[in-house]
This record gives structure tokens, C-alpha cells and sequence, in this order.
């Protein structure tokens, strides 16, 4: 029997390939982190960059919007230029995108040269977060990966944690005067590192589809939609529901239709769609969709509704706006480890407990702000929020792999980059509906306790999208996909 013996030459290039991947891994990291804080610090910087830059109420909105909705109708484009180009170089040119364009916000002289800017930030994150997962497993392969995925959870949790605290002590900072902008700017230096370092340590694995073409009439049925659907949403309240608002919601439905017909047609002859139709026939699946439309919403409602009341109608800080909210991660942390404990055993309950309690917790806070007004201290919202944190926790760490059991392993990569989409979409619907109910109560009231009694308003809209998600969760795969969470 022949043994195989190692040199101490094939030991050092083991090695060094070893320690190359997890450089690269970082930059991988690095990558989904300048995503998850733009596009949480984001909301709670919206308030000063209001305060400073002037505009509308729905400039609040349209700050954190604009850069979910224009990453949400772009996500499937953007994974499947990895497939053409290769996922590393479509990560390295939206990293180079990303820090062009968080220097464009960085240096907005108006609100609406800033929500352009965000607009073409979130377009830039869409070709740059899809290419992270894909490379992870380029850089251990398949054997090796699973380490590495047991990594990202607890990283992104943590930047979801510190993400706002940490934005927010940039802004009170006010380096050299840069207030706001500083949120912006720090990711040009990172970014910059993040290239340097990709060039080298990231495989330039070839393309799966060299030369293919993306459907340029599917991507600009998406874009159509999703702007008619959000837009009237946020604008129609200030003009007054005029009709161009109803018939710009009715023009998007109706472009999202066309978006499922085009799919049919691309697959009838002979193409690669951007989704595969067949995962729309499955019901399960379907309401994943909706479950998870319903969940994100109530995310991003719930987060302008507490924002705007605590800085722009109590007049806190977004540093202390960012400690008083921090109950809720904190929370999510436990929410996520009950979770993971539970799964195995109750399966799709998991997510109806936790959306349970993520609404009830939001009502608890509504009558916590109704009993004080504006007389609120921080500690009496440290209780309901972390009880809305944990349900929130609960809900995060199942829900991919229950909505996905049921898809079949050769639609699976269709259905997670819709349902990807679909999330970041969901953000976008959630600011903008809480947001409209929120300014429509205020109306002319811009006193602190108008701005806690509107808060109240819109988190009960909230919870009422909450309840939606937990009806939902009846109609998903009983258990999660075989292997989730190992």
C-alpha cells in the first residue's frame, strides 16, 4: 500500500491557498456589510440629512426607498451578470460602483440629487450581493463552504447591531464637518481596500454563461413595476390622490404581469428567463412570497415610524435614536438562537410564533406611547421593543429555508434570487405605506406629541402586516429544506 507523502513545499502551498481564501472571504464580507448598513443606517440618518438638506416628508421616505426598491427590481439582472461575466469581476465592478456612487451621496447638495444618488446605490449593491455567495463556495468549494456560511449569520447580525449605533455616532462625530455625509464617505476607503485585495485573493473562476444576453425587456418590465407600485405610494398623499396615481399603481400591476407573461415566452423559446415561471405555479412557494412581501414590510414601517418620532418629533440625536432602538437587534440575537433550537421540532410554527410576537410587541409599544405621549423616556421602550425584536429574530433565521422547501433543487437558484428580490422590495412597500399613514395623521400637527400620536398609527399598520405574514405561514412547507441550519 503506497503512501503520499507532503513536502514541505506542497505544506506552505497549501497554506498559503488556505489563508488567500479566507482573505478573500473578507472581502466577500466586506462586501454584504457596505450593503446591510447603507441600507439600515440609512434610515436612521434620514431625519438629519431632512434637517439639513430641507425637502418633503416623503424625502424621508424616498432616502431609504429609493435604494431598496432600485436594488430589488435589479437583483436578478445583477446575478446573472455573474453568469456572464464572471462573479468576480461583477462583484469587483459593483464594489467600484457602490463607492462612486456613496461618494455622489456624500457630496448631494439637494435631497433630490441625493435620492438619485441612493437610487444608483442600491442598482450598484443589486450587481454586487449576489456574486458573494456564489464566490464563497469558489473559495472553499463545496466540502469547505459550510464553515464559512456558519460565519456570515453572526457577522450580519452583528453589523445589523452596531450598524445604527454606529452610524449614528458618525453623524454626532461630525468629522471635519461632514455630519451625514460621513455614512456615505466611509465606504469609498473600504471599498478601495475591498478591490485591492480582491484582485488578488478572489478566484477569477470562467463565466457559466459567457456571452449570453440579459433580458433587457424583463429588467425594464421590473423597473416599471416596482416605480409604479412604490412611487404613488409615497407621492400620492402630498399631491392629494390625484388620478395619475391610481392609474401609476394600476400601469405597475400591470407591468408585473407582463414581467411573469415575458418569463413564459423566454422560456418558450428556448432562453434563460430571469425567473423561472414554474415556481410561480407552486402554492407554497406563493405564499413564501407573500409571507415574506408582509414581514419585511412591517420591518421597514416599523423603523421610519420610530425614527421620525423619536428624532425629527422628539428631537433626539440619531445616536440616541439608534441606543433607544437597539433593544430590538439585541433582542433578534436571542429571537434567532430560540429559533434554531426550535426548528427541527415545530418547523413553519416557528414563524407564526415569531410574527405572534413581533405584533404583539408592536401593540405593546403603540400602548405604551399612547399612555405617555410626549412625555416618553427611552426605558419605557426598551421592554416592547425587545419583545419585538425577539419575535423578529424568530422569524429571520427559518424563513428562507421553509418558503424554499418545497422548490425542486433544479429552480432553486430562481426562486432564492426572487425571493431576494421580492425582500428588498418589501422594504420599499413597508416605508412607504407605514410612512403615508404616518404623515397623513401628522398632517399640519408637527408638534412632539403629534409626531408619538402618528407613530402610533403607523405601527398599528405595522402589526397589521404582521398578522397578514402570520396567515400566510399556513400555507408554507410544514418543515424547512432537508440539511437548513446545519
Amino acid at each position: 500500500m503506497s503512501t503520499i507523502s507532503l513536502t514541505p513545499q506542497t505544506v506552505a502551498a497549501e497554506r498559503t491557498s488556505v489563508r488567500s481564501a479566507w482573505i478573500g472571504f473578507a472581502v466577500v464580507i466586506a462586501a454584504c456589510l457596505m450593503d446591510l448598513l447603507d441600507s439600515t443606517i440609512a434610515q436612521t440618518a434620514a431625519p438629519a440629512i431632512r434637517r439639513d438638506l430641507g425637502g418633503s416628508f416623503a424625502t424621508l421616505e424616498w432616502i431609504s426607498a429609493g435604494y431598496t426598491l432600485a436594488m430589488s427590481v435589479s437583483l436578478l439582472l445583477g446575478s446573472r451578470l455573474g453568469d456572464i461575466v464572471g462573479r468576480r469581476r461583477a462583484l469587483l465592478a459593483g464594489i467600484v460602483g457602490f463607492a462612486g456612487t456613496s461618494t455622489l451621496c456624500a457630496f448631494a447638495p439637494d435631497p433630490e440629487t441625493l435620492i438619485v444618488a441612493r437610487v444608483l446605490q442600491g442598482a450598484c449593491a443589486a450587481v454586487m450581493v449576489p456574486q458573494c455567495f456564489g464566490l464563497i463556495r469558489e473559495l472553499f468549494g463545496a466540502e469547505g463552504q459550510a464553515k464559512a456560511l456558519g460565519i456570515v449569520g453572526p457577522v450580519m447580525g452583528l453589523g445589523a447591531v452596531l450598524g445604527p449605533l454606529a452610524g449614528g455616532g458618525l453623524i454626532d462625530l461630525n468629522l471635519l464637518g461632514s455630519g451625514w455625509r460621513a455614512i456615505f464617505l466611509i465606504n469609498v476607503p473600504i471599498a478601495m481596500v475591498a478591490i485591492a485585495v480582491g484582485r488578488r485573493h478572489l478566484p477569477a473562476a470562467a463565466p457559466t454563461a459567457p456571452g449570453a444576453r440579459p433580458d433587457v425587456l424583463s429588467v425594464a418590465l421590473a423597473m416599471v413595476g416596482g416605480f409604479g407600485l412604490v412611487y404613488p405610494l409615497i407621492e400620492g398623499r402630498a399631491h392629494g390622490w390625484p388620478a395619475w396615481s391610481f392609474a401609476l399603481l394600476a400601469a405597475g400591476a400591470l407591468s408585473f404581469a407582463g414581467f411573469v407573461r415575458r418569463q413564459h415566452t423566454t422560456v418558450h423559446r428556448g432562453r434563460t428567463p430571469l425567473v423561472d415561471p414554474a415556481i410561480l405555479h407552486r402554492r407554497p412557494y406563493v405564499a413564501g412570497l407573500a409571507t415574506v412581501l408582509c414581514f419585511i414590510a412591517a420591518m421597514g414601517g416599523m423603523m421610519i415610524a420610530l425614527n421620525v418620532m423619536l428624532q425629527t418629533g422628539l428631537g433626539d440625536s440619531p445616536l440616541h435614536s439608534g441606543l433607544e432602538t437597539a433593544a430590538i437587534p439585541v433582542a433578534a440575537i436571542a429571537g434567532s438562537i430560540t429559533s434554531s433550537l426550535l426548528l427541527e421540532r415545530l418547523g413553519r410554527l416557528t414563524m407564526l410564533i415569531g410574527s405572534s410576537v413581533m405584533a404583539v410587541g408592536l401593540i405593546v409599544t403603540v400602548t405604551v406611547l399612547h399612555s405617555t405621549g410626549a412625555s416618553l423616556a427611552a426605558w419605557q421602550l426598551a421592554g416592547p421593543l425587545a419583545l419585538t425584536g425577539y419575535g423578529m429574530g424568530m422569524v429571520f433565521v427559518p424563513m428562507f429555508d421553509i418558503v424554499l422547501a418545497g422548490v425542486p433543487h433544479s429552480e432553486l437558484g430562481s426562486a432564492s434570487g426572487l425571493l431576494e428580490s421580492v425582500q428588498q422590495f418589501a422594504m420599499s412597500v413597508g416605508i412607504a405605506v407605514v410612512g403615508t399613514v404616518l404623515f397623513d395623521h401628522l398632517g399640519h400637527r408637527l408638534d412632539p406629541a403629534g409626531f408619538v400620536s402618528a407613530a402610533q398609527h403607523g405601527l398599528v399598520v405595522a402589526a397589521g402586516f404582521l398578522v397578514a405574514a402570520a396567515i400566510s405561514v399556513l400555507w408554507l412547507p410544514r418543515h424547512a429544506r432537508e440539511g437548513a441550519g446545519h
